[in-house]
């Protein structure tokens, strides 16, 4: 793993709009919806070659707001080989491998403490 491993978060909602506005108000800033034929996104300013991790507001079948709803994405060079070491140590697999479209593909985990976390590749 490399330094600075987070390399994007995800807050789940059940209302957009609300959520949306919330998150825009608060912190004084225009969210950008990202295109995702699966899943609805908004992302939060970014800059691709800054320090820290960008993210977004996501509404998605399965994943209630509430809990554990924040979504840490660990950055990885195939996000399958990583997934495939979690179940081998004790962890399990929500969603294997799926394309995000352009922006790569994901696996959804959980590890022996039932925190879900995400992994993310470009390829």
């Amino acid at each position: 793993m490399k330094p600075n491993p987070v390399g994007w978060f995800e807050i789940y909602v059940q209302d957009m709009p609300r959520a949306k506005t919330f998150y825009e108000a608060v912190f004084e800033t225009q969210l950008t919806k990202l295109d995702n034929p699966e899943v609805e996104l908004w992302g939060f300013p970014m800059e691709m070659d800054r320090m820290g991790a960008a993210g977004a507001l996501v509404k998605i079948p399965d994943c209630p707001s509430g809990g554990n709803s924040v979504l840490v994405y660990f950055t990885c060079e195939d996000c399958a080989v990583e997934a495939g070491r979690v179940v081998a140590n004790g962890g399990s697999l929500h969603r294997e491998k799926f394309s995000i479209g352009q922006y790569g593909f994901i696996a959804l985990a959980v590890d022996t403490e039932g925190n879900m976390f995400g992994l993310h590749s470009r390829i």
